[in-house]
Order: structure tokens, then C-alpha cells, then sequence
């Protein structure tokens, strides 16, 4: 049942991507572009996952608990460290040199782009890294 409705749930936002145009690097790169042919459509597609979320958290954490498990499992952490600040750094200059950011990478998968493999091939290798640069203790990913 919980796999049924996580596919069913990722099936949802991967069509939300691809008809918000998210899916295209193109659309992307042109949001950041402010000096030239600047596309304001990525700030609407922001605002309404904003307001969707706000609604969605509100009206799910007014639960006694989940509807597929026993408890909520909440972040614990608050504030900023360095392993946040280098992990959102990694993702912004990605998404900007890219125009890719992880979701819209893999529903853009099916085009089979060799820029979009290749992409999602060094996403995957860099979590790999992180994973095993994690687990080993190194101070590069630490808190």
C-alpha cells in the first residue's frame, strides 16, 4: 500500500513538472537570467508549491499521526551549519550551471538527453560520495 501510494504520489509531481515546463533547463536558466530574456513563470510554480505546502503541513500536523505510520518524523535539527550551508551552496551552482535540479532531472530522464544522464549520473555520484564521506567521519561533510 505505502509503495502504491509513494508511486502515485511521485507519478503526481513528475506531471505537475512536466506541465509547469520545469522539466526544461531552458525555462530554468531563463528565470535566473534577469538581465536578458528573464521568464517570471518559475516564481509563479514556487509560489503556488509554497502555498500548497503551508496549506498541506497545516492541515497534516493537525493529525494525531500519519495515515501510513505511527509516528511523524520530524527534522530534529534547527538553524544552519556548515554541512547545510555546503550542501545548499552545491545545489544552488548545479541548478544554475544546469538548469536541473534532482526532480525535474529524473522526470526529464525519459527524454534520454546525454546532458540529463549525465547530469543525473554526477547527482548520483556526488550523493554516493557525500553518503560514504559521511559515514567514514570525514570532517568535509561534518556538522
Amino acid at each position: 500500500m505505502r509503495v502504491a501510494a509513494n508511486l502515485l504520489i511521485g507519478l503526481l509531481f513528475g506531471i505537475g513538472l512536466v506541465l509547469s515546463g520545469m522539466s526544461n533547463p531552458a525555462k530554468v536558466l531563463n528565470f535566473l537570467d534577469l538581465t536578458g530574456s528573464w521568464d517570471p513563470s518559475l516564481l509563479l510554480v514556487m509560489a503556488g508549491a509554497v502555498l500548497v505546502a503551508f496549506v498541506g503541513f497545516r492541515l497534516v500536523l493537525s493529525r494525531q499521526r500519519p495515515v501510513m505510520e505511527p509516528v511523524f518524523r520530524l527534522p530534529s535539527k534547527a538553524g544552519l551549519d556548515r554541512q547545510l550551508l555546503m550542501g545548499a551552496s552545491v545545489f544552488g551552482v548545479g541548478w544554475g550551471l544546469s538548469g536541473l535540479c534532482p526532480g525535474p532531472a529524473f522526470t526529464a530522464l525519459g527524454l534520454g538527453s546525454p546532458g540529463i544522464l549525465a547530469f543525473v549520473g554526477c547527482m548520483m555520484l556526488g550523493i554516493w560520495t557525500a553518503r560514504r564521506l559521511r559515514d567514514s567521519g570525514s570532517s568535509v561533510v561534518e556538522a
